[in-house]
């Protein structure tokens, strides 16, 4: 098997072109278009995209019938008067129905797909109980393809959205197998439902974003649980506005650690793409699992 292409395979450009693709500010003839000067050597611009896309399989960490947790598809009921939301729970198997410290994991902009639902799984075999809701519940669930996925989400009603990760959020704390201790983490997209929830969201206990959106810095100060953040090196999209969150954090006496990986792009923690930089990933997790060990348990 040949050996899988990293972030540094690949022009710095090109790897820009395909975050704005992945956001939506390139449609896929745009990026092909754009791209074909970095096709060479008998790849084409068509052959770029599909090697940086997912590869679900070779990201995968947990298997989905890992003998030593307890994984169902389930639901809860939508504010917002769409119905039910659909999700993705993990508990380790050992724990039987013990009260369990829950994390929400909030997926990236494409839905709930395989490698969120691995990210959940790796949680719960660290003796969480982690659950993972999809905003793409409305339209269907996540379609198995991430240009329908990409396309679908770009209808979505944010604010619609948002609430019901609220919901989800309040109704993992409330069951009857959660301690009442209550964390978040989020990438790309799912980092900014992390800071949106850090401040809307009464009795959440931590909250870990990965490279997302932060609010306004007037916001600041409404923030409720600690913040562990990180960033890439490389992501001037995201972190053009981070100093100012920061220091709004500061002034307002937010508990929050901030920790950038130099020469990493945004999605590094993403195992299922070349932007993934395996040694930031593994310290960026080893950092989340300390901050939800002291936070949570």
């Amino acid at each position: 098997m040949p050996p899988r292409l990293t972030a540094h395979d690949f022009d710095q450009e090109l790897l820009i072109l395909f975050d704005a693709y992945v956001h939506g500010q390139l449609d896929r003839r745009g990026f092909l278009q754009q791209a074909q000067k970095f096709a060479k050597a008998g790849i084409t611009a068509a052959g770029l995209l599909a090697a940086l896309s997912p590869n679900f399989a070779a990201g995968q960490q947990v298997r989905q019938d890992d003998a030593r947790l307890k994984t169902e598809k389930t639901s809860y009921p939508s504010p917002s008067g769409t119905g039910t939301v659909s999700g993705y729970l993990a508990r380790p198997a050992a724990a039987g129905t013990s009260k369990l410290p829950a994390i929400l994991v909030v997926h990236e902009n494409r839905g709930l797909n395989p490698h969120i639902e691995d990210i959940t799984r790796r949680l719960a075999l660290d003796g969480y109980m982690a659950f993972a809701p999809d905003a793409l519940t409305i339209s269907g669930g996540y379609p198995g393809d991430e240009d329908k996925a990409r396309e679908a989400f770009g209808k979505l009603d944010q604010a619609k959205a948002l609430e019901d990760f609220m919901a989800g959020a309040q109704w993992l704390k409330a069951r009857g197998d959660a301690s009442g201790k209550l964390g978040v983490v989020g990438f790309c997209y799912g980092g900014g439902i992390a800071h949106s929830l850090s401040i809307r969201l009464p009795g959440l206990d931590a909250a870990v974003p990965f490279y997302g959106n932060v609010p306004a810095p007037a916001e600041a100060a409404k923030v409720k649980a600690p913040l562990l953040v990180h960033l890439a090196g490389v992501d001037e999209r995201i972190n053009a506005a981070w100093p100012a969150y920061e220091a709004a954090l500061k002034t307002a006496g937010v508990r929050c650690s901030v920790h950038q990986y130099a020469g990493t792009q945004h999605g590094f923690n993403n195992d299922t793409t070349p932007r993934y930089d395996a040694a930031a990933a593994k310290l960026a997790w080893d950092r989340t699992m300390a901050f939800f060990k002291s936070t949570l348990v």
